[in-house]
């Protein structure tokens, strides 16, 4: 029966991320990339605009909200955080893709979850993906799916190694004949670039700034190693002893030296992973290196600051955003020659 409704189903594979949601459908490639942003009425909980300020209509109310509304973030470091604002989060994101004409069947679902979440959050993620409207949910580890969505050889007798930076979770993983055979999930991820940033500003110059500043300060400045020309940014908040709105610029050396903490802690956790590889996996990866996914892969200089820890070669994904997404649309293609990579847990 599962086999005739797949071909009338608009089975979904999904990247659930803390800062993006990304869904990609079978032959269509993605067809949603929106922010994991969800904005409610303090009192109710109920989602404004009749369920529809989720996404990009919601990150944008972001540090801007009145009293009585919160714009909430469901997922923190990779998981749900929030059970109930993550259903009305998948329903929204599911009924945008399915379409009203397709409604009355369900569809397939492929989420991707970190390596290293308990079975109380494996479970939290199967329970929303079903009330969402799910007819089927299978869970995808990051590190498979990056694999997956990267083209990496990972089912032949050769190690592949992926290093996964998302918003809330980093997966370091080596992978060899279509499974894991070394895997760390760090909770050091983009979150905590932007953090760094914020925490910086504070210090530094008394200015608190927002997420969204922060973020953009990491997308123009921010850097891991020095690559080319040092360059200044005008950058606008609240002067923390004023209280009044004020302006400062600053540099892409200063702001390097602030995100110095959590990339060391990302190069801490690949050289771990690669400590513990079996001694074949490790001598493959002298040939084939290290292949970056997520969104953290775009933080310039971070490939040199990786090759200079480990001598092997680092390269960035094709479109390393969608990748994880891109994977899980391959997962569900692929679904019964992979479901030997599941266990029990995986699937339900």
């Amino acid at each position: 029966m599962d086999r005739i409704l797949e071909h009338f189903s608009v089975d979904m594979g999904i990247d659930l991320g803390t800062c993006n949601t990304l869904v990609s459908v079978r032959g269509q490639g993605i067809v949603l990339n929106e922010p994991s942003v969800v904005a409610v009425r303090k009192d109710t909980n109920q989602v404004l605009n009749n369920g529809q300020a989720v996404g990009w209509v919601a990150k944008e109310m972001l540090g801007k909200t009145p009293g009585s509304i919160t714009a909430i973030r469901p997922l923190k470091d990779g998981v749900i955080s929030d059970f109930e604002i993550t259903e009305a989060m998948l329903s929204y994101f599911i009924r945008k893709v399915n379409g009203r004409r397709r409604s009355f069947l369900k569809p397939r679902v492929v989420i991707s979850v970190p390596s290293g979440i308990t079975a109380v959050e494996k479970r939290a993620v199967f329970d929303s993906a079903e009330r969402a409207g799910a007819r089927r949910t299978y869970l995808c580890e990051e590190p498979l799916a990056a694999a997956i969505g990267a083209g990496l050889p990972f089912t032949e007798p050769t190690a592949s190694m992926v290093v996964d930076i998302g918003g809330g979770t980093t997966e370091v993983a080596i992978l060899s004949l279509g499974d894991i055979a070394v895997c760390e999930s760090l909770r050091v991820a983009g979150d905590d670039l932007d953090e760094a940033i914020i925490n910086h500003m504070k210090k530094t110059y008394n200015l608190m700034i927002g997420e969204q500043t922060s973020e953009r300060i990491k997308i123009e400045i921010g850097s891991a190693a020095p690559v080319g020309e040092e360059t200044t940014l005008d950058v606008r908040g609240r002067d923390m002893i004023s209280g009044l709105p004020r302006k400062t610029t600053v540099t892409s050396e200063e702001i390097r030296e602030a995100l110095q903490e959590p990339v060391t802690a990302v190069v801490d956790a690949v050289m771990r992973t690669l400590e513990r590889a079996e001694p074949e996996l490790a001598a493959d990866l002298v040939d084939n290196g290290i292949t970056l996914a997520g969104g953290g892969a775009l933080l310039r200089g971070l490939t040199v600051v990786l090759q200079n820890a480990t001598g092997l070669t680092v390269r960035v994904a094709d479109d390393p955003l969608t990748c994880v997404a891109r994977g899980t649309a391959i997962f569900l293609e692929n679904i019964e020659l992979l479901k030997a990579t599941l266990d029990n847990d995986m699937e339900g």
